[in-house]
């Protein structure tokens, strides 16, 4: 017999069918929660179990600690209810009437932006354009194979193509076809928008933007569109690579610094090349940030890049006064098959 779920604070309600994990009824049924990687690895869907009890197939997911789960807490991609709950999260209300779409595409235009990076543009058929908040990711599906998620590089207001930013993964199934055998007008078949990350617009706190590697991708497309909508709250990007060649699209921020006085641009090199003369800030992206914010009480945090990356940024950030429902992140993670998909992707 189904369970039914209970939000707090909301008091909205749902049931979870025998099979089914607590988000997808959740998505089933309109509920919109927090998500990104859908596979337990980097830890969006996390919240509490206030009442209740869960199960997971096998064992804990590499998100949720033994410690996250001493403190109640599940990851609602992979538990199964194991009983009636009662749960705490954050329920997401901007994606909530965005239709959720499995479209044919066209590679428009392939541009290599860096030594392993390149730009792909989509291209819907004339009939369709992919309704999206900036942030979001899809899937690219490849048949006989588990999709493939990339953010979405580009801004809802301008959508005639949908840009992607790739990473080559030595081994990869689908880079190593994007980077040596695809070539423009390939045919692909996409599934999206996916995920919850995505500028929350409903306060004027100031943001703190940290990319690691593609994670500039979504925050690009996040950026692009806080420019576009006039919001002048603070805003401040890092990014952090290992060494100049990695900062593909360089000028874009630099641009950006120049035209919005609320803008602001940090890179960071955890290891800069002896020819790349580098007289910028250097380590670790995280360090950078609380160079620059040693108390983070009244900032928003929005995270996209590695996992380890990622959590370690967060248990940090948490830890200079960020409350914790102010963290938003898009982890990135490399498939068994060394493969960069979203988790997850990705790039």
């Amino acid at each position: 017999m189904p369970y039914r779920i209970t939000i707090e604070p909301t008091s909205h309600t749902f049931t979870v069918e025998q099979g089914e994990t607590i988000l997808d009824a959740a998505l089933r049924q309109g509920i919109i929660l927090p998500y990104g990687c859908r596979n337990g690895a980097c830890g969006t869907c996390m919240g509490e179990l206030a009442t209740g009890r869960v199960s997971y197939d096998s064992g804990l997911p590499p998100a949720l600690s033994e410690a996250d789960a001493d403190a109640h807490k599940a990851l609602f991609c992979q538990a199964h209810p194991a009983s009636d709950l009662t749960i705490r999260v954050q329920e997401i209300d901007a994606a909530r009437d965005i239709e959720i779409k499995t479209l044919p595409c066209r590679v428009q235009i392939l541009e290599h932006l860096a030594h392993d990076v390149i730009r792909i543009y989509l291209k819907m058929p004339d009939s369709e354009r992919l309704q999206f908040l900036a942030g979001q990711y899809i899937d690219v599906l490849i048949k006989g194979h588990e999709p493939r998620a990339f953010s979405i590089a580009n801004a809802p207001h301008n959508d005639e193509f949908i840009e992607l930013h790739i990473r080559y993964v030595e081994g990869g199934l689908f880079t190593d076809q994007v980077f040596h055998h695809m070539r423009e007008k390939a045919l692909l078949r996409i599934k999206g928008p996916l995920g919850t990350f995505y500028l929350r617009e409903d306060t004027d706190r100031p943001a703190i933007l940290i990319g690691g590697g593609t994670g500039f991708a979504p925050l690009k497309g996040i950026l692009e569109h806080a420019f576009e909508t006039g919001i002048d709250r603070p805003l401040h990007l890092f990014r952090g690579v290992r060494a100049r060649r990695d900062l593909y699209l360089e000028e874009l921020p630099s641009q950006w610094d120049a035209a919005h006085p609320n803008f602001s641009y940090t890179p960071v090199l955890s290891e800069p090349r002896p020819e790349d003369d580098w007289q910028g800030e250097t380590g670790f992206v995280t360090d950078s940030v609380l160079s620059h914010y040693p108390d983070l009480t009244g900032y928003d945090i929005y995270m996209s890049g590695p996992p380890v990356m990622v959590k370690a940024g967060h248990k940090l950030f948490i830890q200079h006064g960020l409350d914790e429902t102010r963290f938003f992140s898009d982890a990135f993670e490399y498939a068994a098959i060394t493969e960069s998909i979203k988790g997850l992707p990705r790039n």
